[in-house]
């Protein structure tokens, strides 16, 4: 084969290589800036990630997602570092919000690092989620004020996942939760060797 054909040749095969791994492996590296501006690509995968896990993707999820991503980031948490406990209110109609931040945490109740509390959220507030950097003891506590319920429970009438995430995701942070950090808890012992 002349040196031109395989030139072309390898500049064809260059040019399917690189424009098949990237979508089929999807980006390299997560977006990691604030989860409102994240792009469509990946946010199509946590609104599919959300109906998955939910059931259904809903204001509810976007909402959980928000703040998990945003303590997840607070606390520079890798994979498997995170322990939340979610408190719900009575007029909450479930405690939807913990799913999202299930999905934004990868924290989960089958690694004992997710649970929803038996008390009440507290008067005001529609939920409250406590989440906890396992290796410093750093726990930030979220408080979703209950006024913010009826946009949310309106959001939901949207048609798609999308508008539901996109009409979430321009809530103003200080419409939505209040963030503090509590004080530290004591870091988490280091894992048992397993036998």
């Amino acid at each position: 084969m002349p040196f031109f054909h395989r030139a072309f040749a390898l500049v064809g095969v260059l040019a399917v290589l690189l424009a098949v791994v990237p979508a089929a492996v999807g980006p390299l590296a997560a977006h990691d800036g604030p989860i409102e501006t994240t792009p469509p690509t990946e946010r199509d995968l946590w609104i599919s990630l959300g109906a998955r896990v939910h059931g259904g993707f809903g204001s509810l999820i976007a909402a959980g997602i928000r703040i998990g991503d945003d303590a997840r980031q607070k606390l520079g948490a890798a994979p498997r570092e995170l322990d939340v406990t979610y408190f719900s209110s009575p007029g909450a109609p479930c405690p939807c919000i913990v799913d999202g931040v299930m999905i934004a945490t990868r924290a989960s109740p089958g690694q004992a690092s997710l649970r929803v509390a038996d008390t009440p959220a507290g008067d005001g507030l529609f939920g409250r989620v406590v989440i906890r950097h396992k290796p410093s003891g750093r726990t930030l506590e979220y408080a979703v004020p209950a006024a913010i319920w009826p946009r949310l429970r309106d959001i939901n009438k949207e048609p798609t996942g999308i508008a539901r995430w996109d009409a979430v995701m321009a809530i103003p942070a200080a419409d939505m939760m209040t963030m503090r950090e509590l004080p530290p808890a004591p870091p988490a012992p280091p894992p048992a060797p397993r036998p």
